[in-house]
């Protein structure tokens, strides 16, 4: 029997289906054709392989990196994917670590560019030394935030301020990491810069509305990249243990996914199923990518992470003998 709330629910079905396939089949998507794309981290691994991507698709690419032989080499493998003779392709060695630099690093871009900012900013620089917190020092875990935070930032406030002087709309996007949604024994250098970079987006997601700048945040999971070969020489064994289920990304499936949540307008953007649903079940206030995908995956986490991280913490307390037997050898009790 019908009852009087039934108008009301088929209201709202109707509602919801019609957004849902608004989104999916009729929402206007980004090209990134003719458009100045920034890409930090442009060197190597996901900068290197979404600055690629850009190119192929028709975009003008800037790419900046520290090392100038790598940048060099980058420079050249963008030329390979050229689409037209009128696309600008050019490289800018900076670090991206200061204020200073960051914004010096832009300006020569725009400058390279005929004085025009970036259309889209890709911050994709980065870098992680795992390691147990009993052993960070003060250099360490200030130089955590620099290369997991600070190097995005700076330049998300360069950008930010000239997108706003300029009434310049465009797109800011961050990249995270999964230890941007949880964190895990090992990363207690890494994934705090994580977080905060998520609550960088999250602020600016909503404050560069009043300059029509879309802010974008990417979390993936493992990319096999020259950066993960390096985290992986500090890294604990219990660390790899935990990771070893972990089938990872190839930078140029990573940097596809993430071109493809940017344009589909999406801001928490994923790149498989496990990220979905870490992204779903930590969603709190932000934006659903799907409605009904998202509630989907809300429920398989909640079912599935209470599991998943029962095991962890059981394989973490298996692991204390041999982490005594570590710290003994490298003579932390004697300190």
């Amino acid at each position: 029997m019908l009852s009087l709330s039934t108008p009301y629910l088929v209201a709202i079905v109707a509602i919801l289906s019609t957004y849902i396939a608004w989104s999916m089949f009729f929402r206007k998507k980004w090209d990134p054709r003719g458009q100045h794309c920034y890409v930090t981290g442009g060197s190597a691994g996901l900068g290197l392989a979404l600055a690629i991507l850009l190119t192929k698709k028709g975009a003008d690419v800037s790419i900046v990196a520290r090392n100038k032989e790598r940048l060099q080499a980058a420079l050249n493998e963008l030329e390979k994917a050229r689409q037209t003779p009128s696309q600008v392709l050019k490289m800018y060695s900076f670090s991206l670590n200061e204020e200073s630099s960051s914004a010096a690093a832009l300006e020569a871009a725009c400058n390279g560019n005929g004085g025009k900012c970036p259309d889209a900013l890709f911050l994709c620089a980065g870098s992680a030394r795992p390691g147990f917190f009993i052993e960070e020092d003060e250099a360490s875990l200030r130089q955590g935030m620099d290369n997991a935070y600070w190097v995005q930032a700076w330049s998300a406030l360069a950008a930010s301020k000239r997108m706003a002087r300029g009434h310049s709309p465009g797109k800011i996007v961050f990249v995270s990491s999964f230890l941007g949604f949880m964190s895990m024994v090992g990363y207690a250098s890494y994934a705090p810069a994580k977080h905060a970079v998520r609550g960088l987006a999250e602020t600016l997601r909503s404050e560069l509305l009043l300059y029509s700048v879309s802010v974008h945040i990417f979390f993936p999971g493992t990319i096999y990249s020259p950066g993960y070969i390096e985290e992986n020489k500090t890294k604990p064994k219990i660390t790899l243990k935990i990771e070893e289920s972990d089938d990872g990304l190839k930078p140029e499936n990573a940097a596809k996914a993430l071109l493809k949540g940017v344009r589909n307008g999406h801001f928490h953007i994923s790149a498989d199923l496990l990220g979905n649903l870490f992204r779903s079940s930590t969603r709190g206030s932000s934006p659903h990518n799907n409605v009904l995908m998202d509630g989907i995956y809300s429920l398989i986490g909640w079912i599935g992470f209470p599991i998943w991280r029962r095991g962890v913490d059981a394989s973490i307390r298996g692991h204390r003998l041999k982490h005594e037997e570590y710290l003994t050898q490298k003579g932390f009790f004697d300190s």
